[in-house]
């Protein structure tokens, strides 16, 4: 008897994924009860047979609603129900120290448990849930907040341990697929409420562009993604290439302590520039959540546009300067405002 075409759907990434791994490798699965994560869960059990994979189903707790810990347990046991050969809860606590806003101070404290999780347990993957549905809402908040071609290029298929097996397979499918096996599902109220961009996005523009532009919006948005992904991989790996090349070995506690090379950061095509630039403003100290484009912008006119800039002040108490043919990085004294460029 054939699988229903949804149940299909959602199994072919999920093996595409498993493939490479070593037979009898231990696999993660995110999972927080909602459609999306039980169809991963469940297909996951039934693919991993053919490597004799171990199957860890991990939920998280972010004590953001009332009886979230009772909830966990639910899901725990949904994930023992479906075959998971062991389960994980973690209850954090979501701190916004950042300012980075609580879905995204979420998902970081969310990452850390499944990465805790993975080095305890050897895991050789973790997989997420993310579907092709998630990949056009994060196209359009890139494209709508200006964020450039990183932004514009989606979420990644696979980074370090992590895999999304999910992003050719739809929202809808996903709750089809629970529905075939029979799987309860949980809806989170978050994804209904519309005071979060994401959900606006969700249910107020992409269905308006589908009326208006016709069906496949949400599908070729992601497609978009794949094919952005692919030039700004390659765009990062020169980046990385020339930083290396730009940037003397640094010792304990002193990244990039003689700063990079005027003339030869001037020398380089802008793209590549730029990217060098985040590069070792990251090596240096500032903190990726907090360096936006605007920064690497500023860094830039040191480059290309010098006027005598002091310098340029950088998240993490850092300033950019450009002094005697080098651009270096000085930590700045936290009463210290003013006195910058850009």
């Amino acid at each position: 008897m054939s699988l229903h075409p949804a149940l299909a759907q959602v199994r072919r990434g999920v093996r595409a994924a498993l493939q490479p791994l070593t037979p009898g490798a231990t696999v993660l699965v995110a999972c927080s009860g909602g459609a999306d994560s039980l169809a991963l869960l469940s297909a996951t059990v039934a693919e991993a047979r053919t490597q004799a994979l171990v199957v860890l189903g991990v939920t998280v707790d972010h004590a953001l609603q009332s009886g979230s810990a009772e909830y966990a347990a639910h899901v725990v046991e949904q994930m023992a129900q479906l075959g998971a050969a062991q389960t994980v809860t973690a209850r954090v606590t979501v701190e916004d120290g950042g300012g980075m806003g609580p879905e995204a101070a979420a998902r970081r404290a969310r990452y850390d448990v499944l990465d805790q999780v993975a080095e305890q347990v050897g895991a050789e993957a973790i997989l997420l849930g993310h579907t092709r549905d998630d990949q056009a809402e994060t196209v359009l908040l890139g494209l709508t907040r200006g964020s450039g071609g990183r932004s514009l290029a989606g979420m990644r298929r696979g980074f370090d341990r992590y895999r999304r097996p999910l992003l050719d397979v739809s929202r809808a499918d996903t709750v089809t697929a629970c529905q075939v096996e029979g799987i309860d599902y949980w809806t989170d109220p978050h994804n209904s409420d519309p005071a979060y961009t994401r959900v606006r996005v969700r249910t107020r523009v992409l269905p308006m562009l589908e009326d208006e532009l016709g069906p496949g919006v949400a599908a070729t948005l992601a497609r978009t993604a794949d094919q952005l992904r692919v030039d700004m991989d390659h765009l990062d790996d020169q980046a990385e290439a020339a930083f290396a090349v730009l940037a003397p070995p640094a010792g304990p506690g002193e990244p990039v302590p003689h700063g990079l090379s005027v003339e030869a950061l001037a020398e380089l095509p802008t793209a590549i520039r730029r990217r060098v630039l985040r590069l070792a403003a990251l090596a240096a100290g500032a903190p990726g959540a907090e360096l936006f484009h605007e920064h690497v912008l500023a860094l830039d006119t040191l480059i290309t546009g010098w006027r005598g800039q002091r310098w340029i002040d950088l998240p993490g108490h850092l300033r950019g300067v450009r002094r005697e043919g080098r651009l270096v990085f000085d930590r700045r004294p936290n009463q210290v405002s003013g006195g910058s460029a850009g």
